[in-house]
């Protein structure tokens, strides 16, 4: 090159004439990795790409999650449902379970696979050795920045990830994967920088070594246990029409399965450990196999309210919004369809998420300023205003249009500090829009939003609420601020709004149980975890478990075992520790308050996750001869319906019959009502001293439970007597109430 071109120098300018031809070294052509490349190599792709195989249940539509076209139900230009994305280089070979269908990802979002749940089903029942066959050339769970896919503007939906260099968190939930707080501290990291790939090349180098711990979810075959929760809660081949517009029977049963599977998820990652730098949201996986399987209500997109869907109903997760039909993205902020205008298409909003991400502002519930997607502050302080495009032009254009728009409020979890809770707060119309300077400095679209009139209470409910606990207003109704007069962690009022009823019969506050004689039984090992007992340990406490911890970090049971073994009086494990989550007192706020024509009933303040701990059945452990007038018994060997049907046909029995009176002596549990349709259950939670064990009765949350709900359980079938308890009158008011209970 040089002879022909000569010397170059700033004072004698480059002759380009006397270039003649230059040709390349050699020929480029497109390079496609082979099935053996290595995801560790600098050639790989940076994630792994596996579009959803399918068969497909009837009315199940193709699921990617983030960027969900408004195409038929059911169809699709490929094979196996619609084409790829271009811009995607999907590599052969790549060996992925059956089980595990990872749908396209386009905005920063890898899912992952699955977990477990609370279930009376032996956990270790649907665990599989793993095997050279279905082991992942990458890690199934672990989450990496995709590239950049281009956005697709089918029917003008345009959803995308956080911008390129992008770290704010703070921003909205457009621009962000949302962090619901809850999954063991873990996020999805977005960040497409060299550091962030030099340190998952490092975490993946430091999983291979001899010292790893399994992380690939191919090692337990899920497909089973997705199968039985389906199989159970009837949603194998729903029906097309109830699922395009759902019942609120449909949408619990979805919110529910979708909840057993992702603590199962959970409870399986918790077991393999933590890995520096890899990042699982059971969340996730959890929904995109629910998804991937038909199993979701309300497909058909709709604006205004949506059936199955009742305001003030809670949601902790952004996934549980979608498989409800209630708010599509589980990214963006705003929700939106396309429609024709004189021939043209134009966006309009049917939902958003006020999550605080933004300056979002109310005053009474009823008003919502609501600021726009966008405007971003970037790595390289560059801050971005706000555009007139995608989720904010679909808010101008319903503005103009005058139609109902969603609203679904996310605040913060009183119980986890690092939790969100997500309600519906019903439909709202765009009164009017403006431009301002947010406080990054950049221009920022605020939408003022009104409540439409004639809706039950929403936000509004938990504002007051607030107010209470503040003291900032006073409880109507109390006749006790603290039922237990100070036996509790936290005080429990009594109240009655209903009549003139000064209060239940006398009796005395006791918060556990009190036994004359333990049960006697063989010597167990008791552990010595000072530091609390910890997955994936030789714990005899977590063995006993079938080798995994039965509660999460937020103490939210993860397995329906027949008992939970938790631990006991010669454990040296501290008060704190996680198997000790029943032991631990009360974490939320009850009151006791006058029902209309049941007596007094329980209650809480605070949402209730599916799967928390309430609170104990407190008493005294009497004999079988017990008096038939008493009407706070708790017997054990009464036939309960279980949360899921187990899969044997020997009857469930728990390990000693146990049989509680709270007439005289007794907590807060002693004033649950019976329903023929609980929102609480029960499981036999076991306690150890070396030859003795201790049985008690703990009560859980079966679904999301909304503030001022109250609190109810099935009472059970007793066992065939002669002289058994007569049947009463049942007035649970459920559309399956049976008319009576024992």
């Amino acid at each position: 090159m040089e002879d022909n071109l000569g010397s170059v120098s700033d004072s004698v300018p480059l002759d380009k004439s006397r270039v003649i031809s230059v040709k390349p070294l050699r020929c480029l052509v497109p390079i496609f990795p082979s099935p053996a490349a290595s995801f560790a190599t600098p050639q790989s792709l940076p994630f792994a790409f596996v579009a959803p195989t399918g068969p497909f249940p009837p009315g199940a539509s193709k699921f990617f999650p983030v960027f969900v076209p408004n195409e038929p139900q059911g169809q699709g230009s490929g094979p196996n449902g619609p084409n790829l994305p271009t811009g995607l280089n999907v590599p052969t070979g790549l060996n992925v379970p059956t089980a595990l269908n990872i749908p396209n990802v386009s905005n920063g979002l890898n899912q992952g696979t699955p977990d477990t749940i609370p279930s009376p089903v032996p956990l270790n029942s649907f665990r599989t050795p793993a095997s050279a066959e279905n082991k992942s050339p990458v890690p199934l769970n672990s989450f990496r920045t995709p590239t950049p896919v281009p956005a697709s503007t089918e029917n003008n939906v345009v959803r995308r990830g956080r911008p390129r260099g992008s770290k704010n968190r703070e921003t909205h939930d457009d621009v962000h994967i949302e962090d619901d707080g809850y999954e063991n501290g873990f996020t999805i990291d977005t960040e497409d920088s060299s550091d962030a790939i030099r340190r998952k090349r490092k975490a993946r180098k430091v999983a291979k070594g001899p010292q790893a711990v399994a992380v690939s979810s191919s090692e337990v075959d899920i497909d089973p246990l997705v199968n039985h929760l389906l199989r159970s809660f009837n949603l194998v081949d729903i029906d097309t029409s109830l699922q395009a517009d759902s019942d609120q029977d449909l949408v619990q049963r979805v919110v529910m399965v979708y909840n057993l599977l992702r603590r199962k998820i959970l409870q399986l990652d918790d077991a393999r450990g933590v890995i520096p730098g890899i990042s699982r949201r059971a969340d996730l996986r959890a929904g995109t196999i629910l998804m991937n399987k038909g199993a979701r209500a309300n497909t058909k997109r709709r604006v205004g309210a949506v059936p199955g869907v009742n305001i003030g109903d809670v949601f902790f997760f952004r996934m549980e919004l979608c498989l409800a039909g209630l708010h599509a993205p589980i990214m963006a902020g705003i929700d939106y369809l396309s429609v024709k205008v004189s021939g043209d298409e134009e966006p309009m909003a049917v939902s958003i998420v006020s999550s605080g991400g933004y300056e979002d502002d109310g005053d009474d519930g009823e008003v919502l300023i609501y600021s726009g997607q966008g405007g971003v502050q970037r790595n390289d302080k560059l801050v971005m205003d706000q555009k007139l495009e995608r989720g904010n032009l679909a808010l101008e254009k319903s503005l103009h249009r005058g139609n109902e728009v969603r609203v679904v409020r996310g605040l913060k979890d009183g119980t986890h500090q690092t939790g969100k809770i997500y309600v519906y707060d019903g439909v709202y119309k765009i009164h009017e829009s403006w431009i301002e300077k947010g406080k990054s400095g950049c221009n920022v679209f605020k939408y003022k939003m009104l409540r439409m009139k004639g809706q039950p209470e929403g936000f509004v409910l938990w504002k007051s609420i607030q107010q209470w606990r503040d003291g900032a207003n006073k409880r109507v109704g109390v006749i006790l601020p603290d039922l237990t007069s100070g036996a509790e962690n936290l005080p429990i009022c009594l109240v009655n709004d209903v009549d003139g009823e000064k209060g239940p019969a006398y009796f005395t506050y006791s918060p556990s149980l009190k036994y004359a004689k333990p049960f006697a039984s063989s010597k167990s090992l008791s552990c010595r975890c000072s530091n609390g007992c910890q997955p994936a340990t030789n714990c005899p406490c977590v063995e006993k478990n079938g080798g995994y911890l039965p509660y999460s970090t937020a103490g939210v049971l993860l397995s329906h075992n027949l008992v939970i073994h938790e631990c006991g009086p010669s454990c040296l494990c501290p008060p704190i520790c996680r198997n000790r989550i029943s032991q631990t007192g009360l974490k939320l706020r009850l009151e006791v308050f006058r029902t209309k024509n049941k007596g007094w009933g329980l209650r809480s303040w605070d949402p209730i996750r599916a799967g928390a701990f309430i609170c104990e059945y407190a008493g005294e452990v009497i004999d079988n001869g017990t008096d038939s007038d008493d009407d706070y018994i708790f017997d054990t060997t009464r036939t309960f319906e279980p949360l899921e049907p187990v899969p044997t046909d020997e009857p469930v029995k728990t390990p000693f019959p146990l049989i509680v009176s709270a007439k005289n002596k007794g907590n807060v549990g002693r004033f649950m009502n019976h329903s023929c349709t609980p929102n609480v259950y029960w499981q036999p939670i076991l306690r150890e001293k070396e030859e003795e064990s201790y049985l008690h009765v703990g009560f859980y949350a079966i679904k999301h439970i909304p503030p001022l709900h109250e609190l109810t359980f099935n009472y059970g079938i007793p066992r065939a007597q002669k002289t058994g308890p007569q049947r009463k009158k049942c007035l649970c008011g459920s559309t399956k109430c049976k008319g009576y209970f024992y």
